[in-house]
Parts: structure tokens; sequence; C-alpha cells
């Protein structure tokens, strides 16, 4: 374990993602045309949510209407750069526990009723509340506010990634007049129905399963935008559908495909902007996780030895067609945290099968260990069930015979996960762009609690509490670094995940879009400026 030092207080900027300075305007890339006016963008995409609120709830589903529906403090460019929205500027103290938002004059609601910090205050300290990242805004204490348009954040000790924590997808600024009623924000009923919001696009209809319909909120405080005049998330369950409807033109873009016979589809297709960016915040990991409070996967040999099984470059070149990149540790390859230095599983099976014996699980006379289940998030067939069925084929070799349980949607799966009801289960979990916010929560025993991407692995190892919290105060990155470094070699030794690929996202539209959404957050930062041609 690196020894702690007292942290030098040098700019956050060292930290592309943390930087407040103020910076030229977010968009990634200036339009070569005047934008446009008017029109509906349909935006298709295959998990439906249970709500909006993005406040009370994680993943890409209540994302991408939230992010619409609600400003944010602050948002980001392609750069990792911090750029104004809500706020049109923002200091953090020297000393790394404080940061003061100072708001935009004349901002509204959209009900007309005035954004003040009042409202921030709430917001933030019921995200800390409600919000199933808990190690975001943990060392959060109160929000003050001395006037309307500032609002201070405290905490309790330094906390570098409170300015990244300002994103769209993980700070709605809701009305306190609507939601502040005492009703328990986690299913307050104006999280479906009759919303207001504070973003550029505002609540028409949600019928779940189906769409999500909004439009352009004309008072919206950045003049002259949004650009749409209404937005639809059109949620269909098969991707094939989906593509049959994007190809028909009824669907005018796809976020987060990663199905390797589309994407080579979409690659040859003259009317399509395929692209890549605007992912890495998100930094998305598919693995297999195992439920730790379960034998035999309490037992780390056991764990090791069905790693053993699994080929992640068969995964990643034939599986995923070469778009895939395989994945080694809990921290994505492009982050400035990660580390080489992890434990690796090379596929051998005989080895595999050695490391069962030794655990003492030998084969009977029919040949079998024992028999487990794996299950799969629905939706994303190509990184969650045909990773099960050939992890399935592989354990058959060294004879454990697994069974792959399909749930039959989104929720279903999340509760059988959150309720630790599983013995493996395939996931695609993401970075959030700093491992404060979306590392931290998979494998500190404090958040190991009945809701899905928390710690329902029942992971528990007090060096990686201690590492985990240490890393979470410190403002020098280069020390940081070094706590995460011990912290992938450690994790990776344990193995109560095994990290399989880094997930292919790519944005699919239609080139009569303009100004697609490709900062670090892509699909998952408002719409404001993206137009149809």
């Amino acid at each position: 374990m690196p020894t702690p030092q007292a942290p030098r207080r040098r700019s956050l900027a060292a930290l592309l993602w943390l930087s407040a300075a103020l910076a030229a305007p977010w968009s990634a890339a200036q339009a070569q045309e005047a934008p446009k006016r008017g029109g509906t963008l349909v935006v298709g995409y295959t998990q439906t949510p249970r709500h909006l609120n993005g406040a009370v709830q994680s993943g890409v589903a209540t994302a991408l209407p939230s992010t619409q529906l609600f400003a944010s403090p602050l948002r980001f460019d392609d750069k990792w750069n911090a750029q104004p929205y809500l706020a049109e500027s923002w200091a953090l103290s020297k000393d790394g526990k404080s940061l003061t938002l100072n708001l935009r004059k004349g901002a509204l609601f959209h009900d007309g009723k005035p954004i003040t910090s009042a409202d921030v205050a709430f917001s933030i300290m019921a995200i800390k509340a409600n919000h199933p990242f808990t190690t975001m805004l943990g060392p959060v204490e109160k929000v003050d506010t001395p006037d309307p348009q500032t609002a201070i954040v405290r905490m309790s000790t330094p906390h570098p990634a409170i300015v990244l924590a300002m994103s769209p997808a993980l700070c709605p600024i809701l009305p306190k007049h609507v939601y502040g009623d005492g009703q328990d924000l986690k299913s307050h009923p104006r999280n479906s129905t009759d919303i207001v919001g504070s973003g550029p696009f505002k609540f028409v209809d949600f019928k779940p399963g189906q769409r999500v319909t909004l439009e352009r909120f004309d008072k919206f405080f950045l003049a002259g935008k949004p650009y749409l005049d209404k937005l639809v998330i059109d949620y269909t369950p098969d991707a094939s559908s989906l593509m049959l409807g994007f190809e028909r033109g009824s669907i005018q873009m796809l976020p987060m495909v990663s199905v390797p016979t589309d994407l080579r589809r979409l690659k040859d297709n003259p009317q399509v902007t395929l692209t890549p960016k605007g992912y890495e915040g998100i930094g998305a990991l598919n693995w297999l996780a195992f439920n730790t409070a379960r034998k035999p996967f309490s037992d780390p040999q056991v764990r090791k030895a069905i790693a053993t099984a699994i080929d992640k470059n068969f995964v990643a070149k034939a599986l995923m067609g070469g778009f895939a990149q395989p994945a080694d540790g809990p921290i994505v390859a492009a982050s400035p945290f990660a580390t080489a230095d992890v434990v690796k599983y090379p596929v051998d099976l005989k080895n595999a099968a050695a490391m069962l014996d030794a655990a003492g699980y030998k084969p009977g006379a029919n040949g079998e260990r024992f028999k487990l289940t794996i299950d799969y998030a629905p939706g994303s067939d190509d990184q969650q069930k045909t990773v099960a069925e050939y992890v399935r084929a592989q354990l058959k070799k060294i004879g454990v015979i697994a069974e792959t349980r399909a749930s039959a949607d989104f929720p279903a799966w999340a509760k059988r996960i959150a309720s630790q009801d599983f013995d493996l289960t395939m996931d695609v979990v993401f970075n959030w762009g700093d491992p404060i916010i979306g590392v931290h929560r998979t494998y500190l025993s404090s958040n190991i609690k009945p809701i899905v991407w928390t710690n329902t692995q029942s992971y528990n190892n007090p060096k990686v509490d201690e590492l985990l919290n240490a890393a979470g105060g410190l403002l020098d990155a280069t020390q940081r670094k070094a706590y995460y470094a011990t912290f992938q070699k450690l994790v990776t030794d344990d193995l109560p995940i095994h990290f399989i690929n880094q997930v292919p996202f790519h944005t699919a539209a239609s080139k009569k879009l303009g100004n697609l959404p490709t900062t670090i957050w892509g699909p998952l930062a408002p719409y404001d400026e993206v137009y149809l041609k």
C-alpha cells in the first residue's frame, strides 16, 4: 500500500475532467452551417426506465430523458473540461472542501417559477440521500445559500470528484416546490407524470415500455435553444427492430450501439454517421460478477478457476467482431488511474480443472463438479446473453454445469441482482468518469445494499476499503494513482468480478442530424444544440 502523504494543493486541472476553469464554448466541433430550428428527433433505445428522475435512479434508460428534462450545474466538453450550464461560473476552494456555484439569473423551471440556490441545495442533498452512487456525494455535509444565485457545497473532506459530479446525468436540478412536499422521492408520483423540469425540453408524455415524448421549452435559460421542436425516445427491447426503424428513417439516432453485425452494417451505410466518440465519461465494462456470499463462489480459487476457463480474446475478436478490447481490471484503460499491473488469467482449461481439484471440487462419476446459474441483463445480447452462453460452454469443459437464465425485462433482472438472488451474472457497468463515482460503489463493503449497481457481489476486503477511502480524499493525482494501482492489483487477485471486455459503444445517426452529442457524456448530455439539417 502506498504511504499517504500530505496532499499537495495542486490545481485540480491536473485531472483533466476536474478543471474548474472557464473555457471555450462547450461544443466539441463548430457547425459548418447555421443550425436550423424545428423538427422532431426520434431516439431509439432498448431498455425502458421505471421513471424519469435521474436524481434517485442511475442507468442510461433513466439518464437519456432525465438529462433533457433537468439541467445540471455544469456540463463537460469532449476534452474533460467543465463548462458553464445552469451555473455560469464556479470555484473550488484550495482545500477541496467547498464548491461555489454562481447560478444564471432569470433561469426558469418549466412551470415558470425561478430556479434558485434553494433548488440546487435541495437537489444536491436529495441526490446524496437517494441516489445509489453513495460515494459520489459522500463527503457533502450541506449546501449554503447566501443569496438566490449562489450555492456553496460544503464537504467534510476534500472531494476530487465533486466538479464532475455536477454533470448532467449525475446532478439534475429539481424544483423544490414540487419534490420537497415530504413524499418519498424514490416513489414520488411526479417522477413519471406531470414532470416539472429545468432543462431544454419539457415533459409531454411517458408511456412505460413504449416512449417518452418531450417538447421544446421556449423559456430555456440558454437563449435560442434548444433547436429541436420535439424529442421522442422510442423504447424497443429488440435491437434488430430498432435497426429496422433506423434504416427506414422512423428513428434518427441510436445511442449505445454495440452489436457487431449492426456496427458492420452501419459502417457501410453512406447515409449514416457512426462514431465511438462520446463514451469516455461513461467508461463501460462488460463483466462476470460472482455472488461471493454463496458457496462455492465464496472461495477465491473457484472464482479464479472459472476465470481461467474463459478466453477474453476470443470474446473480443470472434464474438464481438473485433470491435471490442479485452478488459483486465476495474478501471477502464483510457482512465489516467488505470494500471497494466494487474493479476491476469490466461485461458487454460487444464489448469482451471486442476484449480478446482485443489479447491476440493473434484468431478463425480458423471464428470460433474457442481452446478450454477448465469444471469444476464436483457437488452444487450451481444454483451450479455452471447457471452453468458459462451461461458456456459467453456465451464462444461471443466465439469461445471451452468444454466443461463433470462429475465423478463430489465427491472426483473435488476430486482434479482439487487436481492442477491444469483450465482453469477453478466453485467455492463460504467466507471462514470471518476473512480469515486463509478468504481468505489462496486467494491466498498459499506455499499453492500439491496440496490442494483452497488456491491451486490457482497465483496468484503478491509484493505480495499482502506485504499478506496484514502484515494477518495486526495486531491493530488499522483497520490490517487498510487492508491488505485494497489487497489487494482488486489481486487484482480481476489476476483469478485472477472472483467471480460470494454464495451464498444457507438452512436449511429442519420446524416441529416447536426451537432451530434459527442462530449465525454455523449448521448447522456443535453441535446439543446442538436438539430435537423
